[in-house]
């Protein structure tokens, strides 16, 4: 169903999508995929494709996220396979390792560029003949009984059945969502080499101050691991501004010697944390990925849950771009949504905190290493979401 022609409409679609970023590039190709003429699609973005491609941030795909890259026609891609996930608490008792072959899988998730994964998006869209609107910002949205108005900065108007907004940021940018906390966390950002790296293993290692993540990751450079340490406003700062030589023996000192010493790191950079979501939409627009929730990098969710959420619309939109369906995707959403955030939100608050808690978090990674269901059920919500 085409949005009605309009006088004014310079543009005239049936969905427009608002933010060209991964998720939104992959909804654009899973329409075509189901049969959306790729005319009829309006994929817009205020930010120049070069900008996402050089972008260095190392972003972790679950296996399921994989599956529907390659649906989209955007994999294979330079990226690292994970086959363990080893997953601990600093300091306590307990630890449960997640395994590819307990799931027979070529891999539990990929570690890649953002950038990489923005060209790889990019060019699908091109061949797919997804022309993406760049630099294209919206100055101003109005909503009618048949349509939506996306009026541009540049004076043109561009006219929709449906309007999805998947232009997140990240937390420190965004306006207050219906369900918001700031954990007064900071995520430092590297790669880092060890001098005894476990090849194809991940490790999430909780600390007092919040989780440290480090993702293998091959580089030209020699470093080996994707690091997101997640600390105090305060110790961010102190972090970033030691030496390399300090920092490394401050990771030493907080990780362990399971990868025996770090012996190089690259240039570091930190963001703030925080939970942002709200899953409301009007009759004809609807938000996805950072845009309807950005949540806490711990277990690595924030894209793969966006992706998902791509996956769906994609299919439901296919089949009409109305309000209906729009109504459909909030329905069949709601689950895996409500679920990974409140997941991600009770692990960025609940192991960040000291005492005797802890000890018990601890006993509780030991049960779930012992108790093989549980562990399956943890990779399954890691891999595939709630289904």
């Amino acid at each position: 169903m085409s949005a009605p022609a309009h006088p004014d409409t310079d543009i005239d679609v049936d969905i427009a999508i608002c933010g060209a970023g991964p998720v939104g590039m992959a909804l654009a190709l899973l329409l075509v995929k189901r049969g959306v003429a790729p005319a009829r699609i309006a994929l817009l973005d205020a930010r120049a494709l070069a900008d996402a491609v050089a972008d260095p941030r190392s972003i972790a795909l679950s296996y399921g996220s994989e599956q529907l890259l390659e649906q989209a026609g955007a994999w294979p891609l330079p990226a690292t396979p994970i086959h363990q996930i080893h997953v601990s608490r600093r300091g306590q008792f307990g630890r449960t390792l997640i395994d590819r072959a307990d799931h027979r899988l070529p891999a539990l998730g990929y570690v890649t560029r953002y950038g990489e994964l923005a060209a790889a998006l990019a060019a699908a869209c091109a061949a797919a003949a997804i022309a993406p609107l760049r630099p294209a910002r919206v100055a101003g949205m109005v909503e009618h009984g048949d349509a939506v108005s996306l009026r541009l900065e540049d004076g043109r108007v561009l006219r929709a059945a449906i309007a999805v907004q998947a232009e997140g940021g990240v937390f420190g940018q965004q306006a207050p969502r219906a369900v918001q906390r700031d954990y007064q966390q900071s995520a430092v950002i590297a790669r880092v080499a060890a001098s005894a790296p476990l090849a194809h293993r991940a490790f999430e290692r909780f600390t007092d101050e919040g989780p440290l993540a480090l993702l293998p990751q091959d580089g030209a450079d020699g470093l080996q691991y994707a690091l997101v340490w997640c600390a105090r406003p305060d110790q961010a700062a102190h972090l970033l501004a030691l030496d390399d030589g300090a920092f490394l023996a401050r990771l030493g000192d907080m990780f362990g010697a399971r990868l025996g010493r770090f012996t190089a790191v690259s240039k570091r950079a930190s963001y703030p944390l925080g939970l942002n979501a709200d899953a409301a939409a009007t009759a004809r627009t609807v938000a996805i990925g950072n845009a309807a929730q950005t949540l806490h990098p711990v277990a690595g969710q924030g894209l793969n849950l966006g992706l998902r959420d791509a996956a769906v619309l994609a299919r439901l939109l296919a089949v009409a771009p109305t309000p209906a369906q729009l109504q459909a995707f909030g329905a069949a959403r709601q689950r895996d949504r409500k679920l990974t955030i409140g997941l991600t939100d009770s692990m960025a608050r609940v192991f960040a905190g000291q005492g005797a808690l802890q000890a018990l978090l601890g006993l509780g990674l030991g049960a779930v290493d012992a108790f093989a269901p549980a562990r399956s059920l943890l990779a399954e919500l890691m891999m595939y979401g709630r289904r």
